[in-house]
């Protein structure tokens, strides 16, 4: 029986971690982009996601349409994936987020209705409906693990990557984007990868959403607190809000589709992890002073 496990989107933040964790627990695997990594393949087209899943036992989907252009080519993109996931016989994990719920006032738990209006949470939820009727009819075995911002090693394509840590050790200011006052779920890299081959190893895991754990709720002002501590000197901090979100957006249009999803920044945005920590713990995660330090060593070490 094979014990491959395919990468899609390896060498970006979570599929990188994602490769590393799965050498680390002693998997086969392979790492799949467009460029960059050991296997090249384009997974927007049929033909490449059927040679990147060929022979695989678990695919792990960590590759993503540029923000902006969800709403157009997610589903699209997640079609192809599954015919690749389908012809090899093999599990898909997927690498998701919190947008279907959009806009909430509790804590966000697995059986939340779908009830986003915006274009990306439409997009999402699509996506989801996707893959677990693909699970449904048998096409497929799938779990799905939902991951709020997160940040590390390698995490430059997300809101507490450069606007925070290379600002930081720049000496410039560093951004929260958002409220720098509502408690918000950030997931560490390291963690989110670890779940999601969870996921994958776990029969139990399939067929439904999961969210990964993650280190408790943090204010934005808490969150750079801690980098200021670790960088061990004086540190200006500020919190990007709406206006400056819009002015940004004039001229940046990853900036710009931020405004969809404003509720996220603008009030608490919490993720309960109970169902996962219950089915397959003890969970342990990274503290974020312990998380913070590691991605500023990272962010040292690959300063342009």
């Amino acid at each position: 029986m094979s014990d491959l496990h395919v990468v899609l989107g390896a060498t970006g933040g979570i599929g990188a971690a994602v490769v590393a964790e799965l050498t680390a627990r002693g998997h086969e695997v392979r790492a799949v982009s467009r460029g960059g990594a050991a296997f090249r393949a384009d997974v927007t087209t049929t033909e490449g996601a059927i040679a990147a899943c060929e022979g695989a036992a678990v695919v792990y989907q960590c590759a993503q349409p540029k923000y902006e252009r969800w709403a157009k080519e997610f589903p699209g993109f997640i079609r192809t994936v599954l015919t690749g996931v389908e012809t090899a016989g093999a599990k898909l994990v997927m690498a998701d987020n919190l947008y279907v719920y959009g806009p909430v006032d509790a804590p966000m738990t697995e059986d939340l209705p779908h009830a986003a209006t915006n274009p990306k949470g439409r997009a999402r939820a699509e996506v989801d409906r996707l893959i677990l009727d693909a699970h449904r009819t048998g096409r497929i075995r799938a779990a799905l693990g939902r991951v709020s911002d997160y940040y590390g090693p390698g995490g430059v394509n997300t809101t507490i990557g450069p606007t925070v840590f290379a600002a930081a050790l720049a000496g410039k200011t560093a951004r929260w984007v958002g409220d720098l006052d509502q408690p918000h779920t950030v997931a560490y890299l390291p963690d989110v990868a670890a779940g999601l081959v969870t996921l994958g190893e776990h029969a139990e895991a399939d067929g439904r959403s999961w969210h990964l754990p993650a280190a408790e709720a943090i204010t934005g002002r808490e969150f750079l607190g801690l980098v200021r501590t670790a960088v061990g000197g004086e540190l200006k901090v500020a919190g990007l809000g709406r206006g400056m979100q819009r002015l940004i957006g004039l001229f940046n249009p990853t900036v710009r589709a931020l405004g969809e999803t404003w509720y996220q920044r603008d009030r608490p945005f919490i993720a309960d992890d109970s169902a996962f920590r219950q089915a397959f713990g003890p969970v342990k995660v990274t503290p974020h002073a312990d998380g913070i330090a590691a991605t500023l060593d990272w962010f040292r070490r690959n300063a342009a």
